[in-house]
């Protein structure tokens, strides 16, 4: 995939939010905020992260917020740009190129957006490989790249500029200052260069998120396919039962409860939920939990169900997807597993828990 196209906009939204674990966004806002770009501007160039220069300046613009709120507090269209452009005025140096800081949700449709609007050529990757909820859960952080500058805009037309002593500290001054918005922002940070990219970057997931909606949306058997191409595990096919759920503290949290159909009647399954699922546990026991992906889709036409959108009633299939092998390192675990999380487990990886 060399560039995107208008016609490319709706496999790359249904692929990224299946990668996205539930999180990220519903990408229907952003994804229409790029159709309009392309639109106007004409395709978006994507580049390699093999063919980006060493001295390239390789900014990720992004939303931040609940996912909740996004759905009914619809940006202005404008806040992307204004950030990308007030972190270029605090670093004193143009923008070369963009990349989706998560491939999920609206956060990977934005940086299309983006690219066309200003004519930068995207990066083919992004710094997670799926969604996770906090600023800090990126792979540059694992090799010591900085979230900060961070520009943060609202959609009012506020801007705030942050510099913090970690990447920690910019996601909890972050969240507060999201929360005090109204819990949704956009933002640009974690300026990478592009001798960081390879360590710093999952490579190639806009190009597997347009190869798998696409072959979600014309296979007979869309839940299979997806599962095949992702090398994932059916968990539990069933009907949502039960939905708990709250915006708290910039977030939604909460749980869904799942009772098995068909061949998985008689089964129970709960996914615990922050933005994104982190942990599925099967008839009281853990099946899968983060850093791996949890992806909840409906049964019958296999496209993806957000933690927001989820309702009593959904016939779904939920897939455990193995994550980049780099979340599953000490310091991946540290930063992402189940303990980051306030959950009183380890990482059960879905070889292990994850088979029926």
């Amino acid at each position: 995939m060399r560039e995107i196209r208008l016609s490319d906009m709706d496999d790359i939204a249904r692929g990224a939010a299946i990668l996205g674990a539930g999180g990220g966004g519903d990408p229907y806002v952003g994804k229409l905020l790029a159709e309009v770009a392309i639109e106007k501007h004409g395709p978006v160039s994507v580049v390699d992260i093999g063919d980006v220069p060493p001295d390239a300046v390789v900014v990720p613009v992004s939303s931040m917020g609940a996912p909740t709120v996004g759905t009914e507090k619809l940006p202005s269209g404008h806040e992307a740009i204004t950030a990308l452009r007030a972190l270029e005025r605090v670093m004193g140096r143009k923008a070369t190129h963009l990349v989706p800081i998560e491939i999920g949700g609206v956060n990977s449709v934005i940086p299309i957006a983006a690219a066309a609007e200003t004519g930068l050529p995207l990066v083919d990757g992004d710094a997670m490989g799926r969604a996770f909820p906090e600023a800090h859960m990126v792979l540059p952080t694992l090799i010591g790249v900085s979230c900060t500058p961070m520009v943060i805009v609202d959609d009012k037309g506020n801007t705030m500029v942050l510099e913090t002593v970690s990447n920690q500290w910019a996601e909890r001054f972050a969240r507060a200052a999201c929360t005090e918005a109204g819990c949704s922002v956009f933002t640009a940070d974690t300026v990478l260069n592009g001798r960081q990219l390879k360590a710093g970057l999952v490579a190639g997931t806009l190009t597997l998120a347009h190869k798998l909606g696409r072959a979600v949306r014309l296979s007979p058997e869309p839940v299979a396919t997806a599962a095949a191409l992702l090398d994932g595990r059916l968990l539990i096919t069933g009907k949502v039962v039960d939905v708990n759920r709250a915006t708290t503290g910039g977030f939604a949290r909460g749980q869904a409860r799942i009772e098995g159909i068909g061949a998985c009647r008689g089964m129970r399954m709960t996914l615990s939920f922050q933005n994104e699922h982190l942990v599925a546990e099967r008839d009281g026991e853990i099946v899968t939990s983060t850093p791996d992906l949890i992806c909840v889709l409906d049964n019958e036409t296999g496209d993806p169900i957000t933690t927001e959108g989820m309702r009593y009633g959904n016939r779904v299939a939920v897939l455990g997807v193995p994550c980049d092998s780099r979340w599953t390192t000490p310091e991946g675990l540290r930063l992402t597993g189940p303990r980051a999380f306030g959950y009183d487990h380890d990482y059960m990886p879905i070889s292990v828990g994850g088979k029926q």
